[in-house]
């Protein structure tokens, strides 16, 4: 599958509202695909995103392979490292954590990873990612040893994402972790996608279809659901 990121700058121009479902490998068994594979294709989801900021698994290829025979939709990689990149998606957010000061995470996963993508066909899409405060400690801050920005400090939030936007990142995300307590703040997500001319992604902590109708009404052109849906299978029903 080609083209993800220029099929998501035309959504964005066409104002179309994209919606990706994560899955974390860490808590997904082969076996449970096929019921989470008709869920998904039931539901309103434009992409699927996989990936987890702890798995350490060896069966992200199979869990892979399994969802591309229920599933037409692109499957793109949300890698917490480079151990968690497989050749049988289609392409992959290469993250740079716009938010934190480890330099593990701002370049050194990503040297690391460059050997094991020119070995794939991925499509490789730069993306700024960037770590809102949410109410308690997410798993994105435990692994890169980094703090969130404070939800109220928007205005460093804009100017972070802009940063991103000059570096040359193709996406910002706006992520408060996974099961946050707290989403991001509306007035956040308005103020950062009038800053950028990019996509912008907004996740964590979305727990209801009114959470993501407020995120996109905000100027959010893509929303991820993710342990939402892995708590309730029957979210979008």
């Amino acid at each position: 599958m080609k083209n993800i990121y220029q099929n998501i700058v035309t959504a964005k121009e066409n104002n179309q509202k994209l919606l990706a479902i994560l899955l974390d490998p860490e808590k997904l068994q082969q076996n449970q695909i096929a019921s989470i594979g008709d869920k998904i294709k039931k539901s309103p989801a434009t992409h699927i995103l996989i990936g987890g900021s702890s798995f350490e698994g060896t069966h992200l290829d199979e869990l892979i392979k399994e969802l591309k025979k229920f599933l037409q939709l692109p499957i793109v990689l949300f890698p917490g490292n480079p151990s968690q990149i497989s050749a049988h998606a289609d392409g992959i957010l290469f993250l740079m954590l716009l938010s934190g000061r480890n330099p593990d995470y701002l370049i050194e996963h990503q040297v690391n990873a460059v050997p094991i993508l020119e070995k794939t066909n991925l499509e490789v899409i730069s993306t700024g990612y960037i770590l809102i405060e949410n109410g308690h400690q997410s798993a994105v801050e435990r692994v890169s040893k980094t703090k969130p920005i404070p939800r109220t400090n928007i205005e460093y939030v804009m100017q972070t994402a802009k940063a991103g936007e000059y570096i040359g990142n193709k996406l910002i995300y706006l992520e408060a972790g996974s099961g946050a307590k707290e989403s991001i703040p509306h007035e956040m997500i308005a103020k950062v996608a009038k800053t950028i001319t990019i996509p912008l992604i907004v996740g964590g902590g979305i727990r209801s279809k009114k959470q993501i109708e407020d995120a996109f009404e905000n100027g959010a052109d893509m929303v991820v659901i993710g342990t939402a849906f892995e708590n309730d299978i029957t979210f979008f029903d």
